[in-house]
């Protein structure tokens, strides 16, 4: 069983931030249970591209308001409380926070915590040494 609090991981490598979020990795590749799971806050005012062409990304909406643009088929959605969205098709999408949008992200497969977006907004594939 791993227990482990926001406050424990904050501060710690688990602990990422990039000029338009801050994101902390809950559940890791090295967990070995098949996804991550990360507690991610997109800040109000920015605007983020990203292309997860080699994970799918299930991110559910906890707090604040914004807007997701799906970049292929140029449809908008209302993101608030509540409101899931799921990149089953490696979609291009931007996130657009109207307010602090704090989210819960899980990825598949798992995230290592070592990935950065590239210049297309991608993150590279790194799988954890058996």
């Amino acid at each position: 069983m791993i227990v482990r609090s926001l406050k424990e991981i904050s501060g710690t490598e688990r602990d990422v931030e990039a000029p338009t979020w801050r994101s902390r990795r809950f559940v890791l590749a090295s967990e070995k249970v098949g996804f991550s799971m990360h507690e991610t806050v997109m800040y109000a005012g920015t605007e983020t591209h990203m292309w997860y062409a080699n994970h799918i990304e299930g991110v559910y909406v906890i707090e604040g308001e914004g807007e997701l643009v799906n970049e292929e088929t140029g449809e908008k959605h209302h993101l608030e409380p509540g409101t899931l969205y799921l990149l089953d098709g490696h979609e291009h999408h931007t996130v657009r926070p109207q307010t602090d949008l704090r989210t819960v992200c899980v990825f598949n497969p798992p995230c290592t915590g070592r990935e950065v977006h590239d210049e297309n907004g991608v993150y590279p594939l790194i799988t954890e040494e058996a």
